[in-house]
């Protein structure tokens, strides 16, 4: 085994290693927030409908007339079966509810990063190009307030300039028209992806309009990121002595920034994308609830005004998970790009 396979596979190791505290904590303060709320949550979404003897049975099922300890220990249980129970509000499980609506929110989140992306990464290339002239200026400015700005003030925006009342070139709610969503056989619950597999391609035209608005709304609260931080690396790197030996050969200076400066400078976004995934969860609740978009954010609030206890925990323990997972994901994926990584 060579030396560089072992200090990757050292790494990995010791990356799993530190997760594994991380997720306990996460665990911990969870299942603390969801006790420490005021109110039964068994009462609160029963809404007065049950009797005295009806919610003591229901709060004996669901187990909190047990210690906390006891309580503890089927969470993480239900944690390391992904199953979370049943929702107190409608009676539905709680994991068939995330993977229903998890399908809206994974297209919804992978079009924020796209348009991130898109718009982001030669706005910081420019940027950092041109540095403290007119354009360096406008960047870091449309940056801030993309950044600073409320998901649902700039979905409120994208819907009134381009929604139905107006310029109506693009629907301002849900995931597709009402007949397309019904007409689509369900096989992976990402709608615009089923519509794929089943070959409507007009069905596919139409579910990608409905995903425009909310995927800028959601994208537009992270590109300030993307332009910051390809913007001071693009800086950085320009200032660097590989770079002055390149002009000194006499390289273009387009050649410079785009085969020199910009693959460097993309180095330190793979770390950032998994810090990202959080501000992409936190953002897609508001962005879901302002586009009527049926994912697992809209979910979590109809839950979290049901004061359904079992539907929140599930839904936010899912969440820290996803975060925890990704964050891994892309310093595995960093440590094989960058070898410095791993020592």
């Amino acid at each position: 085994m060579s030396k560089q396979s072992g200090s990757l596979r050292r790494y990995i190791l010791t990356r799993i290693a530190l997760a594994i505290p991380m997720v306990l904590i996460l665990l911990v303060l969870v299942f603390v927030m969801m006790r420490v709320a005021p109110g039964d949550p068994i009462a609160a979404s029963q809404g007065g409908k049950l009797s005295a003897a009806q919610l003591a049975a229901k709060r004996h099922a669901a187990g909190f007339d047990r210690p906390l300890y006891e309580q503890f220990w089927e969470y993480l249980k239900s944690v390391a079966t992904l199953n979370f129970g049943t929702t107190f509000s409608d009676n539905l499980s709680v994991r068939q509810v995330i993977i229903q609506r998890g399908g809206a929110t994974l297209s919804l989140s992978f079009g924020a990063l796209i348009v991130a992306g898109v718009i982001g990464i030669p706005l910081g290339l420019v940027a950092g190009r041109f540095r403290d002239r007119g354009i360096d200026v406008a960047s870091r400015l449309f940056a801030i307030i993309t950044y600073a700005a409320p998901a649902f003030v700039l979905g409120l925006l994208a819907q009134l300039a381009f929604g139905p009342n107006g310029l109506g070139l693009l629907p301002s709610s849900g995931q597709s028209s009402v007949m397309v969503g019904l007409e689509v056989p369900t096989q992976t619950h990402i709608l615009i992806l089923d519509a794929a597999l089943a070959g409507d391609w007009s069905a596919v035209g139409d579910i990608a309009q409905h995903l425009v608005l909310p995927s800028v709304t959601l994208g537009l609260i992270i590109v300030g990121v993307f332009i910051r931080m390809i913007r001071v690396n693009v800086i950085q790197t320009l200032q660097g002595d590989y770079v002055e030996a390149a002009r000194a050969r006499g390289i273009k200076e387009t050649a410079v920034v785009t085969k020199h400066a910009f693959r460097n400078a993309l180095v330190p976004v793979v770390t950032v994308l998994g810090l990202q995934v959080a501000m992409l969860l936190g953002g897609s609740v508001l962005t879901e609830e302002t586009f009527n978009w049926q994912g697992i954010g809209q979910a979590l609030i109809q839950y979290i005004n049901a004061r359904d206890y079992a539907a929140v925990q599930g839904i936010v323990t899912v969440f820290a998970l996803v975060v925890v997972v990704i964050s891994m994901l892309i310093d595995f994926v960093n440590a094989l790009i960058d070898p410095r990584v791993r020592y």
